[in-house]
């Protein structure tokens, strides 16, 4: 049994961890509170819409977390997870877009605004292709690795495909159009690089599944005149002949104008969507 002096040398000890518990308890409460917000479902719901409106997509996602994690199986919930996925994009956190979006589509294939989900998933997948910096600087994206634009056009596939009388199918198929052409030019980037080093035979290669890949492609044309070079180059002159006049045949003069690029390619082409 402690003595009276023994107690009285401990108690500050004591006291000190006492109340050092008790300042870090009430710190917790108030972070917590920080990210609490009284009401019901529906009233938190109504005013995280508000902040979206309002462009105010930080708050957003703070209420519409805190929704789908206070109410997990209510009818708002289902309803915060959509909006979610529109508040990450918006925000331009991208993964956390893609990730909400792949769960909400794994969890509810039957869902009848899954549509939605694979087109915010796709546009996540779509702007995520070229950084800020490569805009400023004007970097032609096509001699960056196209891991993006493939995410992004198997799910706009994906949504044309599954959902053909989606209202967003429309224009998924014309970001199709444009990520096509992204993937095709940067195929002729790798055959042109190839040509460069001497790799004839890389590059021949690299033009071919180009063509067979990604036929009507802005690119095609150009690459039927490098697998001509490479023929030359490799002594092939009869297949480079070919190839010079398949690429004649299929030149038209109404897509390419005179500086050799396609009307498509303009600088304030509709795809360019931070413009």
């Amino acid at each position: 049994m402690p003595t009276p002096a023994s107690f009285r040398r401990s108690f500050p000890a004591a006291l000190f961890v006492a109340v050092l518990s008790m300042a870090v308890l009430a710190g917790c409460q108030g972070d917590g509170k920080e990210f609490d917000m009284p009401g019901s479902p529906e009233r938190i719901l109504a005013d995280s819409r508000k902040d979206l409106k309002s462009g105010n997509f930080p708050a957003a996602i703070q209420k519409l977390e805190l929704l789908e994690a206070r109410y997990p199986f209510t009818e708002p919930a289902k309803q915060a997870q959509i909006d979610l996925i529109y508040a990450y994009y918006r925000n331009r956190e991208t993964e956390s877009a893609i990730d909400q979006a792949d769960q909400f589509i794994r969890e509810n294939p039957t869902h009848p605004r899954v549509d939605y989900a694979y087109y915010i998933r796709g546009l996540s997948q779509f702007e995520a292709g070229t950084n800020w910096l490569e805009r400023a600087f004007d970097v032609d994206p096509a001699r960056r690795p196209p891991q993006e634009a493939r995410s992004a056009f198997q799910s706009f596939q994906l949504l044309v495909q599954q959902y053909p009388k989606s209202p967003y199918a429309a224009d998924s198929q014309q970001r199709m159009v444009y990520l096509r052409n992204r993937l095709a030019a940067y195929e002729l980037a790798v055959a042109r690089y190839y040509m460069k080093r001497g790799a004839y035979v890389g590059a021949l290669n690299r033009a071919r599944g180009l063509i067979e890949q990604y036929d009507g492609a802005d690119s095609v044309p150009q690459a039927l005149k490098v697998m001509a070079e490479a023929y030359r180059r490799l002594n092939m002159d009869d297949l480079a002949q070919v190839a010079d006049r398949v690429r004649q045949e299929n030149l038209s003069p109404d897509e390419v104008g005179a500086t050799g690029k396609s009307k498509s390619a303009d600088s304030d082409a509709w795809w360019k969507i931070w413009n």
